[in-house]
């Protein structure tokens, strides 16, 4: 790498600050990616067990005890052409990636550990670019709304009240959407899908009787003439956990048989599975400061704790004693950078390569089993390239002047993989909100 070049002031009057690095948000989220976001990926994958539980195969997770003793690692070997080079003969600027895996057969005990090569991984340049087919390619960085809870009103036409609505929004996993009703009925939708009472959740979750959810909300639910609980109470076909845990299935799950153990496993991994549902630590910060709790960051899937603090907040807020959020504000945005953008596309190819894997290790002898035939690669290189070269997030750089690179590799897009869409975006995403005075481009982001 040639050396990087000295500013040399001639000024009469010194710096007092050294000039910022303005690109410092694309390099570092780079580095974040290959030292932390990968691992964290092999660590949601593995360890891989077979059907029958005799074989696992381990990843290079983020417990480093396992990972001394199994000797297991990544590594990125040096690209095997130059930035020029790939220039010129229109190829990807790119670093061979290097797993070492080990398989474990319990039926023997034995361990079979092999370095894996697990695709090319695009480079970023110096500059903060990637050379994409020999075109110079910006990833730019996201503008979502953060995970965690957010209350609006909305007012009932007929009586001019106005209704709580909340939405419980998750890093990934499903979206839980609380209403009002006028009759003062509190209901929840679970992805966008049926609508049920949520006593009928609160149950399912542990609080059973009728007298445990009056003590829940004995202090916020104080309206006489609104007893919300009361008429939510009323509108609930169920009395017990059980029945409830029956009744959740039934309405998200019409058609399958609903015994006690298939409901139950599946509210379990619907919510507080981590593979399934995950706040993030960013959900659970905001989670716990709006909601006055006081849960380890580390805790990043739901408690029933969190869904009767939500219930709470709302029935405090139809009583008017709180406030609704302003969703366009800043603050409840965060800003998705390049590294977590990649690191969600290639969570899509690894649990593509892991369905293979275990298909694999139930068709072959185990004891004829390697880590190298094990794993397919060609999903997590597939994700790769479909990210880099068809992600609305990748784009050609603009090179009209220096400022204009300079400008493209800071911007701001609120389209993109779970983002707005085009059409969708109304007047009041769009609009100038006051939070973005001095922080972000009123013009340069969309």
């Amino acid at each position: 790498m040639p050396n990087q070049p000295r500013r040399k002031s001639y000024a009469r009057i010194p710096d007092v600050l050294p000039l910022p690095d303005l690109i410092e948000v694309q390099l570092q989220s780079y580095d974040w990616f290959q030292e932390e976001g990968l691992r964290e990926l092999f660590d949601e994958v593995s360890p891989i067990q077979s059907f029958n539980g005799n074989l696992e195969l381990h990843f290079p997770g983020l417990n480093q005890e396992i990972n001394e003793k199994l000797g297991l690692d990544y590594r990125f070997e040096e690209p095997k052409y130059t930035q020029r080079e790939c220039l010129e003969r229109d190829i990807t600027f790119a670093i061979p990636l290097y797993v070492r895996v080990a398989l474990w057969n319990k039926e023997s005990d034995e361990w079979t550990t092999q370095d894996v090569f697990m695709g090319d991984f695009p480079l970023m340049t110096d500059n903060g670019t990637f050379i994409i087919n020999g075109a110079e390619r910006v990833v730019v960085s996201q503008l979502i709304r953060s995970p965690g809870v957010y209350y609006s009103v909305q007012e009932d036409r007929i009586s001019g009240r106005e209704l709580c609505m909340a939405k419980l929004i998750p890093n990934r996993g499903a979206w839980l959407e609380f209403e009002t009703a006028k009759r003062d009925v509190l209901s929840v939708k679970v992805d966008r899908k049926r609508k049920l009472p949520v006593t009928i959740l609160l149950r399912a979750v542990g609080f059973g009787t009728d007298e445990e959810l009056h003590s829940l909300f004995e202090k916020s639910d104080i309206m006489s003439d609104h007893p919300y609980l009361q008429a939510t109470i009323e509108k609930d076909p169920t009395k017990t956990t059980d029945e409830a845990l029956i009744e959740f299935y039934k309405k998200l799950r019409p058609g399958d048989p609903p015994t006690l153990d298939n409901a139950s496993s599946f509210l379990t991994s619907l919510l507080f599975t981590p593979r399934r549902y995950d706040l993030g630590r960013v959900g659970r910060h905001k989670l716990n400061k709006r909601l006055g709790l006081d849960i380890p960051l580390e805790k990043r899937t739901l408690t029933p704790e969190d869904l009767t603090s939500v219930v709470e907040r709302m029935i405090q807020i139809n009583n008017g004693i709180e406030g609704p959020d302003d969703i366009d504000h800043l603050g409840n945005r965060r800003v998705k950078t390049m590294g977590e953008l990649i690191q969600n596309q290639l969570r899509i190819g690894l649990l593509r390569m892991e369905r293979v894997v275990r298909e694999r290790m139930s068709i072959r002898e185990p004891e004829q089993m390697t880590p190298i035939s094990l794993i397919n690669v060609r999903p997590v290189v597939a994700a790769t390239r479909e990210f880099f070269g068809g992600s609305q997030l990748s784009q050609f750089m603009q090179q009209t002047n220096p400022l204009d690179e300079l400008t493209h590799k800071r911007r701001l897009s609120a389209l993109g993989p779970g983002g707005l869409r085009r059409e969708r975006a109304g007047f009041d995403v769009r609009d100038v909100h006051h939070s973005h005075y001095g922080r972000i481009c009123p013009i340069e982001t969309p």
